[in-house]
């Protein structure tokens, strides 16, 4: 069998080595086996039959009709020529209209053939009419294959060369009729009997050729089952041999240090949700085992002080700490705040970037080698090979999905054993993906705001109310507050994206003219420095509105900044808005957040904006983002590729089955760590298997 699924598709009939090459290149399918795991991502029903008279203009679904093709005429001229086809039933006509194949289909259209039309109807002018609709000759077999039909992703270089869903589907159904004998089964057969699933060999054949609506749920599920099972048993196991097998620093104590700090300088009391982190953190760092914890909390949650804390425990018990940022200007801010809280204390905090010059440098790398460096805060300029620690005991990560993996992996060669992990983010991420993307780390969540924080008022308003939008921002300035104003970055290029925002400069100018206001616009195409000198302006308050695209997400801290405009809101996501919300209320007055749109939105983009004005709580906001956009477009979650590798399973709509399979993977590691029965060596196996083809980074966080 393996030797059969081991077989190139170049061997397949009407593919040959070409095609192979081109569909290896688009969607990574090599082999016979390569075909039977790639699942359709849907399926449509066409056991029915519409006529002409029951189309519905811009009918949302596929639907198929029967009838004949009565005639057919060119219109216009090469290259833009294209095929009108009348296509008629009993109850009625429509136009049938193709841009390409123009030559084949009126050679081989017959008008005394009845023919199977299947696609999606479109309205031009006032007509229906379908484009490149599958059309085929209606033959007794075609007919009674309706059914369940599978439709395969593909891509439009793969469709200019006529290799869409259907081309596929045929190459599947060429490979399952010659399979030898049936596909093996990868999960013991007992989990198969008690968990009540479908074989593999069953499960693939139903997905691909489903006999009825039940038979492929039941295919469907065996398959995201099996994908998250899986899934969860290597991240769990992972974390077991982690915490007992990777030796960490133990720090005993918590220290005089901390207690001082905690007694004298603290600026404000601890929120419950602080000290139950801190206390989850200590317990790591006392256990003996590398800590390789996330620290979870909305913008403002107070997540720096309690890295701070954490940091004066390392250095009570003889170790060095360091902050990884990931702008230059969030690393200054860092280092700003935590001199000014450390200023009473014996502690020496650092700062390392790309812009500390060669002369600067030297002494640092000095004090940092010889251990009378503490804190060292810097960018990626820490992971550089010159950068060598005396004791490094506790590495802190700040918004660290914004470093690749091997940037962070850099960070464990600094020592012989590997330091103590904490990696932090006010991106919230939905339980789901916890689970899965960091599933191998322990969670910690701050989830209360400390005292005398607002929460942000946020509004919706359209286009039309411009003006009152700005007499309100007016009102703000007034009182000696700041405004941020963001426009969304619409257009793929740099270039498009500044007029934009050049564009919305001017216009906010005839509303706030230079003779009475301080503007200033902050973009993707300004060097680090430029930026920097405009967001430190507008930090020490000489600048009072900052027009800006995305790039203030994460930046710098202005307690007086106290409205977010967000202009065409329903061009940003979920998760985006509220990151760009946290800018404002950091300080005590209250803060305003408002959202123009222009007046029609989509569903999708109303339900967004009525989350935002509805809540501030970050995983409500997380979990909805989740559920509208799927899980390949959260933000924040991955650098690259696909979520998580899933072929079938879909985070944004499989909670349940993920959470089923990770209670099923606990359960067995719980009864069997090292999988080392009988009963358990299939899975054993088939996790050798899967960890020979992907990398673990959950190791390095």
């Amino acid at each position: 069998m393996q030797a059969y699924l081991s077989r190139d598709i170049k061997f397949l009939p009407g593919i040959g080595p070409k095609r192979a090459e081109l569909i290896g290149k688009e969607l990574s399918l090599h082999t016979f086996g390569d075909l039977l795991f790639f699942f359709p991502y849907k399926h449509i029903d066409r056991t029915r039959f519409y006529t002409v008279q029951e189309l519905v203009p811009d009918e949302q679904h596929y639907i198929q009709l029967k009838g004949r093709c009565t005639g057919w005429k060119k219109i216009g001229a090469p290259p833009k020529e294209r095929l009108s086809v009348t296509f008629a039933d009993k109850t009625g006509s429509v136009e049938v209209v193709f841009f390409k194949g123009v030559k084949y289909m009126e050679r081989t259209l017959k008008t005394d053939v009845d023919y199977i039309l299947f696609g999606k109807p479109s309205v031009f002018g006032s007509r229906i009419n379908f484009v490149h609709p599958e059309l085929e000759p209606a033959t007794s077999q075609n007919v009674m294959q309706a059914g369940l039909e599978p439709q395969y992703s593909t891509t439009e270089r793969l469709k200019a060369h006529y290799i869409g869903s259907k081309v596929i589907r045929k190459m599947i159904r060429t490979v399952w009729q010659g399979l030898p004998h049936a596909i093996g089964e990868v999960l013991p057969q007992q989990m198969v009997r008690q968990l009540h699933l479908l074989s593999l060999h069953q499960a693939l054949q139903q997905i691909h050729f489903p006999q009825d609506a039940d038979m492929l749920h039941q295919a469907e599920y065996r398959l995201k089952f099996e994908e998250l099972f899986f899934m969860q048993l290597q991240i769990l196991q992972n974390k077991q041999a982690r915490k007992l097998h990777t030796e960490g620093f133990r720090f005993s104590s918590v220290g005089e240090l901390f207690h001082t700090f905690y007694r004298t300088c603290l600026p404000f009391e601890l929120t419950n949700a602080q000290k139950r982190v801190i206390r989850e953190i200590r317990n790591d760092m006392a256990g003996g085992r590398q800590m390789n914890r996330l620290l979870q909390g909305d913008v403002g949650s107070g997540k720096t002080l309690v890295a701070l804390l954490c940091m004066l425990i390392a250095i009570g018990n003889g170790f060095q700490a360091c902050i990884m940022a990931p702008t230059e200007i969030l690393a200054q801010q860092h280092y700003q705040t935590l001199t000014r809280m450390l200023a009473p204390l014996p502690v020496q905090v650092e700062l390392l970037t790309g812009s500390v010059t060669a002369a600067r440098r030297k002494p640092l790398f000095e004090h940092l080698a010889d251990g009378s460096t503490h804190i060292l805060i810097g960018t990626h300029a820490l992971i550089e090979d010159n950068v060598r620690f005396r004791n490094l005991g506790l590495v802190i990560i700040d918004e660290q999905h914004r470093f690749g993996v091997a940037q962070r992996a850099e960070m464990w060669q600094k020592n012989e054993r590997p330091p103590h992990i904490l990696v932090m983010t006010a991106t919230p991420i939905p339980r789901t993906l916890a689970m899965t993307l960091y599933g191998d780390l322990d969670v910690s969540v701050i989830d209360e705001l400390p005292p005398g924080r607002h929460p942000v008022k946020t509004f919706h308003f359209f286009d039309t109310a411009r003006t009152k939008v700005f007499d309100f921002m007016k009102k703000q300035i007034a009182e000696g507050r700041q405004i941020y104003y963001v426009y969304p970055l619409i257009e793929e290029s740099e270039k498009l994206d500044y007029e934009n925002l050049e564009h919305g400069f001017m216009t906010l100018r005839d509303f706030f003219p230079e003779t009475e206001y301080s503007m200033a616009m902050v973009h993707g195409r300004m060097k680090p420095h430029e930026k920097d000198t405009v967001m430190r302006l507008f930090k020490n308050g000489e600048i009072q509105i900052l027009v800006a695209t995305t790039v203030i997400e994460v930046g710098v801290d202005v307690p007086n900044a106290t409205v977010m405009v967000i202009e065409s809101a329903e061009r940003f996501g979920l998760s985006q808005m509220h990151q760009l919300r946290g800018r404002v209320g950091r300080g005590a007055s209250q803060s305003f957040c408002i959202l123009l749109t222009a007046y029609k939105l989509s569903e999708t983009s109303r339900k967004r904006l009525k989350t935002m004005v509805g809540t501030t709580d970050g995983f409500r906001i997380a979990e909805a983002d989740l559920q509208l956009r799927g899980q390949g477009e959260i933000e924040g979650t991955r650098q690259s590729g696909k979520m998580a590798d899933l072929q079938i399973a879909d985070l944004s709509t499989d909670q349940h089955i993920l959470q089923y399979a990770y209670e099923t993977a606990r359960d067995i590691l719980d009864a069997d760590p090292e999988l080392q029965t009988q009963e358990h060596r299939m899975l054993r196996q088939q996790l050798a298997l899967r960890r020979a083809s992907t990398i673990n980074w959950g190791r390095i966080s």
